[in-house]
């Protein structure tokens, strides 16, 4: 081959990128991390179950279909936590949802320009209160107007043998599981309209004008346009929120009684996982009441995974009709 020849051929050859090594490199430093999130995960999970273990063996299904919990003779049933986990959270998400998406598209779409900035500071900085800030003042606060202006006055207004009866039966001291509703709802609205706002925001502002052009009201550019642009997001959102309901103690832990027996009215006294757990851990002496405790962890963790799959296939969903 002659030199011409060889000259043009090295000519021609790719030069080595100036950073193809530190592209390796930052390719594996990512891979790393992934696999030691999905390892830690995976690991949480498994010390939860084996830590678990020796409940779930000693009292089968039992620990998840009765209510009873006695450290002094051992026998645990998770079935009173498990429903003030969901039931609670339920609620919360309930109540604060409707007021969360009223506060962003408020702020989005019918807010004056000159308070859309303080008001969304003010809705950011209550999403940033501790929880437990939220706790003492539910239950130095909350509590007795509750007990006071809803509890008595609905109590003496039911009348016996009435679904209003059966809703409100207990003790009129303003703990409670909707006592504990109501504090989740306003702990996590907060969060679920700033996260809202933030969403419609990312809305092309032409693709709004366009549909006011049209004639359209607020009320339609809100529901036929805005929504469903940011339908994804927007159902992420909320179960994030349902996720921070459930998983929340210390405010619960104040304020909703931390009786372990199953709820049967929503004035009644109840307890969650994570405020059952953070009630006993330091008193748990035995090994099966410690075993009990992280079995409730370990439970906490599926419900938490559960919610999570679930919005998961509800975005599947929702980009499928789209």
């Amino acid at each position: 081959m002659s030199d011409a020849v060889i000259s043009s051929a090295q000519a021609l050859r790719r030069p080595h990128p100036r950073g193809a090594n530190v592209a390796k490199i930052f390719e594996g430093l990512c891979f790393a991390a992934a696999t030691a999130l999905l390892a830690t995960l995976g690991g949480l999970l498994i010390s939860l179950f084996v830590g678990g273990w020796p409940v779930f063996r000693k009292f089968g299904l039992s620990f998840f279909t009765t209510s009873t919990w006695n450290p002094v003779t051992d026998v645990y049933g998770a079935a009173g936590p498990i429903v003030g986990t969901l039931v609670t959270a339920v609620i919360a998400l309930a109540l604060s949802l409707p007021v969360a998406a009223g506060v962003a598209f408020f702020l989005t779409e019918l807010c004056p320009a000159k308070l859309r900035r303080p008001i969304g500071t003010a809705v950011e900085l209550l999403a940033g209160i501790p929880s437990i800030v939220y706790g003492m003042w539910g239950l130095f606060v909350f509590a007795p107007l509750f007990s006071k202006y809803v509890q008595m006055p609905l109590m003496m207004a039911a009348k016996p043998g009435s679904l209003l009866e059966k809703l409100t039966t207990g003790v009129p001291n303003g703990s409670g599981i909707l006592s504990a509703s109501i504090i989740l709802a306003i702990m996590i609205l907060p969060f679920m309209a700033a996260t809202l706002r933030e969403l419609l925001l990312t809305v092309p502002a032409p693709v709004r004008e366009s549909a006011y052009g049209l004639g359209a009201t607020t009320a339609e550019v809100v529901m036929s346009v805005t929504l469903p642009y940011v339908r994804s997001g927007a159902i992420g959102a909320v179960m994030l929120g349902l996720g921070r309901a459930l998983g929340e103690t210390m405010a619960v832990t104040f304020i909703i009684g931390n009786a372990h027996g199953m709820p049967t009215s929503l004035f009644d006294s109840g307890s969650t996982i994570a405020s059952t757990i953070a009630n006993e851990f330091t008193e748990a002496t035995s090994p099966v009441h410690s075993a009990s405790l992280i079995a409730l962890g370990f439970v906490l963790f599926v419900i938490t995974f559960a919610v999570l799959a679930l919005a998961r296939l509800m975005l599947r969903n929702s980009e499928q009709r789209l």
